[in-house]
């Protein structure tokens, strides 16, 4: 018979996408934590192995009726993206999340829709109606009671993860738990099963995607007072990050090039959070680089920044009025009378039209110009048509400031050009002779020595970590 409670990995344990894990309390209740969407070479797999059995992915490959709740950690697609499928499957309890998170879901999960599932505009309100009456919005720092029935007494409680805006890791307190039954344990679920005593209280740290510190806009997290078990994410478990200070220099050298070269900058970036805090240092080196500060003398005056990115412009539009979440910083610029994330140099494309017409402008004219789109992997969205148009021209400057999965056109960029290198957009193959740059201290993930850290400033230290949300090396 089985030990409880024992954590389950549906998702995200063996990489960086499709983050989904479920703790069982008892035969007939448990929780999960996030339900995302799996990319690049581990979607294709998702796909092949839900072909081989006959079926289509998305889908849920797990039982649901026991799920008493769905707690999320934000809500960037590998975390939310298996929502809807959750509620076909006939998962039927609340979705908890932070205030910011409810608040961007909605727009998250819409756009997933539209592009993944449907454009009928009936079917997506429906759905999101449905999430929409799921949703129980959580103060950070406050414990929340979870009914699990005989499992006993369970409570989850939110604190910031310093990842984007409304992104948490979540503490989960299990009280009370009667023993477990005698019998004899098979090998998965001792696999599964987490070291705790019998009888007294058992805590869980899922960290969910952990923020770097010194985030544009957002505070640092801080490490909760202790855990007997930690799900630790591990996406940059096998390296550091640069410092802000460097980054943002490095950023600004590829910047003075463009106003040389009359080149173009193309930043894939995600929609939510990376679009934001590039916004933010964007309008920072702009400031410190106006009339006789101007580096060199360069037209920085001249430099125009683009977002071509409808949903970009939407989550912008909504962490600006989330600004009583922004952290110190951001707000004293606010007060002082400027404003990051909405500038003079800065516009945004919203139709598809005007989006052709801003590719072929700058194919033609060569004007500098820092275009920020989606998607962050390159995997579609209207960074591909930029990039096909000008990935083929040498006063290109291509910058990563996110991780790139293996198997999508952003990790084949960033691997294999310049010089000699190709990437295979839409199914067909473009040289790459455009300079490509990554600038990995703009990653909103902890770092390996910032992911140490985390565990290290707790006062009692976990008996058991699991890395999940990585790849092997990491």
């Amino acid at each position: 018979m089985d030990n409880y409670p024992k954590l389950l990995h549906h998702g995200g344990q063996a990489g960086v996408t499709g983050s989904c894990h479920e703790l069982r309390v008892s035969a007939t209740a448990g929780i999960l934590v996030d339900c995302g969407l799996f990319q690049g070479e581990e979607e294709e797999r998702e796909r092949d192995r839900w072909s081989s059995q006959g079926g289509s992915y998305p889908q849920i490959g797990f039982p649901v009726d026991h799920l008493q709740a769905l707690v999320l950690t934000h809500v960037h697609l590998d975390h939310v993206g298996r929502i809807p499928h959750l509620l076909a499957a006939g998962f039927a309890g609340p979705i908890l999340c932070s205030e910011p998170s409810a608040i961007l879901l909605p727009l998250m999960l819409e756009d997933a829709l539209k592009v993944g599932v449907t454009r009928d505009r009936e079917l997506i309100a429906a759905a999101l109606k449905a999430i929409g009456e799921r949703v129980v919005p959580l103060l950070y720092g406050r414990w929340h009671p979870i009914e699990v029935g005989d499992g006993g007494e369970l409570a989850v409680r939110l604190q910031p993860a310093g990842h984007i805006l409304g992104s948490a890791f979540v503490e989960l307190r299990l009280r009370d738990r009667a023993a477990s039954p005698p019998g004899v344990v098979d090998e998965e679920s001792l696999s599964q099963n987490i070291t705790s005593n019998c009888g007294r209280e058992t805590r869980i740290v899922f960290t969910g995607d952990l923020g770097a510190p010194h985030t544009p806009l957002l505070p640092a997290p801080k490490s909760p007072y202790g855990t007997d078990v930690l799900v630790l994410e591990s996406t940059y478990g096998d390296r550091l990050h640069e410092g802000r200070k460097e980054r943002r220099g490095r950023l600004q050298a590829v910047i003075e090039r463009a106003l040389t070269d009359r080149g173009t900058i193309l930043v894939p970036a995600f929609a939510l959070g990376r679009t934001q805090e590039l916004l933010y240092e964007l309008e920072e080196i702009l400031q410190r680089n106006q009339g006789r500060f101007a580096t060199r003398g360069l037209p920085w005056n001249d430099l125009e920044i683009i977002v071509d990115s409808p949903l970009a412009s939407r989550f912008t539009e909504a962490y600006r009025q989330l600004r009583p979440f922004w952290d110190a910083e951001a707000t004293r610029r606010v007060r002082s009378g400027r404003h990051p994330l909405s500038f003079e140099q800065l516009t945004t494309v919203d139709s598809h039209a005007d989006h052709l017409n801003a590719v072929e402008h700058l194919r033609r004219s060569g004007r500098p110009c820092v275009v920020v789109a989606g998607a962050g992997m390159c995997t579609g969205g209207r960074i591909v048509n930029y990039l096909k148009a000008l990935i083929g021209d040498r006063r290109t400057d291509i910058v990563f400031v996110g991780y790139q999965s293996g198997g999508t056109p952003g990790r084949a960029i960033q691997q294999y050009g310049p010089g000699g290198g190709y990437v295979v957009l839409d199914g067909k193959r473009h040289d790459i002779r455009a300079q490509v740059h990554t600038l990995s201290g703009y990653s909103a993930h902890a770092d390996q020595k910032d992911l140490v850290n985390f565990v290290r400033r707790m006062r009692r230290m976990p008996t058991e970590i699991r890395l999940v949300h990585g790849e092997e090396e990491g």
